[in-house]
């Protein structure tokens, strides 16, 4: 077929849409300014080791995420737990467990909130009654969108300690937001997609290789063998069409032509990159805002715990993830800690980060307190998401633009679900739909799920 549809950005979007585009039989084209693909999801070397630039879970609930994994062919590379089963560590307490039974949900969480024990009793009671009030309550109801989650936890009896060592627990690192400052509506789909509507959803998976291998290296491959024409390296500065329809895309001193274009870019860069007309309120792009993510590597002389990852309470640390194989450190233990909506941290700089954190990992892990720190490295994502505070919803756009033949994808854009792995999955296969839908008929595809 001679219809060529060009994809701006190398991220989980962009590979998405790739795939389904040339499955479709189109020829496409992909843009990406940096060297490597994965768009938020990558690896990089520093001080002789492979780490990744934060630690992306995903959950058995994300489908497309999951689906796009096998369809790369990485998938092996990846972990996904049999059954959810998440250590809590807190400073001087025993490890809380938040696991769940087999039985169907929502009662396949009722053992484990009854168990856990960062919760005194009476709390726990309450946060059983609101998880079922949490569980009728209808995401798509734009009313949602206008409070906090944080509100209604506290509406619902919810005490500031279970909010930490409960609800934040897990809103937090969706939706890169406190409970205080998150949309109800967004915290809604969060808690029924993943815990509240399917037994198994919230098993917990993460890369056992770096993210660069899950990634880039897989998507490279299976890009080229789907027909996918890839330029890495390749800055995008303008994206226009002529009289007739016809689209083309405008480098540093290279012009690529298309009949249809996928722009697959943060959501900051968007707006410069459309021509007028694109969007009914451009505006809107600038109002969702961005929310932080720190990353800290802590490589030890000697291991200091065998738990794979774990969740903390009542610290400074969120989570922490053994990273040790992945990085090829060859001795010794790497932890790498990741803090979500770590504005604060933004501006501290590494040796005050250093003094926060090294005290707070030995308060949960009582071996770091006799293991030498051999390396400290901070990596930062100033604009790691959108905030996904109330009213965000209005602001996302929809995949289709005000002009045919140009479609958007990315996390951002009007999925239903926060800024994750498995939203900018889901936008970039709506937008191919979007994109080859424009092409003539000949072009049109059937081979795109809808």
């Amino acid at each position: 077929m001679s219809g060529r549809v060009t994809i701006v950005g190398g991220g989980l979007a962009g590979i998405a849409a790739a795939l389904d585009c040339a499955d479709a039989g189109v020829q496409v084209t992909m843009l990406e300014v940096r060297p490597q693909l994965g768009g938020a999801a990558y690896s990089f070397e520093r001080e002789g080791l492979r780490l990744d630039n934060g630690q992306h879970v995903f959950l058995r609930c994300c489908t497309e995420y999951i689906a796009l994994l096998e369809r790369i062919g990485s998938r092996g590379l990846t972990t996904l737990q049999p059954r959810l089963e998440m250590p809590v560590l807190a400073p001087g307490a025993a490890v809380g467990w938040l696991r769940r039974s087999g039985l169907p949900a929502p009662l396949h969480l009722a053992g484990a909130l009854a168990a856990y024990s960062h919760l005194d009793a009476a709390d726990r009671a309450r946060a059983a009654r609101a998880a079922l009030a949490l569980r009728r309550l209808d995401p798509a109801d734009p009313r949602l969108d206008t409070r906090t989650f944080g509100d209604w936890l506290t509406a619902h009896d919810q005490t500031p300690a279970a909010i930490e060592a409960l609800w934040d627990l897990i809103a937090r690192p969706t939706l890169n937001l406190p409970a205080a400052e998150a949309s109800l509506a967004q915290a809604v789909q969060v808690f029924q997609t993943g815990l509240l509507s399917s037994a198994d959803a919230g098993d917990i998976g993460w890369a056992s290789a770096p993210l660069g291998d899950v990634h880039d290296v897989a998507a490279r491959r299976a890009l080229a063998a789907a027909g996918v024409e890839v330029r890495v390296r390749w800055r995008a500065e303008r994206v226009a069409r002529d009289t007739g329809g016809r689209w083309w895309i405008d480098g540093a001193d290279e012009r690529v032509d298309a009949d249809a274009v996928i722009v697959a870019v943060p959501h900051d860069r968007v707006e410069q990159l459309l021509p007028p007309g694109s969007l009914a309120a451009p505006e809107r792009l600038r109002d969702l805002g961005a929310s932080p993510i720190v990353n800290l590597h802590v490589a030890y002389d000697r291991p200091v715990t065998d738990l794979p990852f774990a969740a903390a309470v009542r610290s400074p640390v969120q989570y922490v993830f053994d990273r040790t194989r992945s990085a090829g450190l060859e001795h010794g233990q790497l932890l790498a800690i990741s803090l979500s909506a770590a504005y604060d941290e933004m501006e501290l700089r590494p040796e005050e980060l250093r003094a926060r954190y090294l005290p707070a990992l030995a308060e949960l892990f009582p071996n770091a307190r006799w293991a030498r720190v051999e390396r400290f490295i901070v990596t930062r994502e100033h604009a790691a998401t959108f905030r996904t505070a109330p009213g965000s919803a209005a602001l996302r756009p929809a995949n289709e633009t005000l002009l045919p033949g140009l479609a958007l994808a990315g996390a951002y854009t009007a999925t239903g679900w926060p800024a994750t792995m498995e939203g900018a999955v889901r936008s970039g296969r709506a937008a191919a739909r979007a994109a080859l839908a424009a092409l003539p008929e000949e072009h049109s595809c059937e081979a795109v799920a809808a």
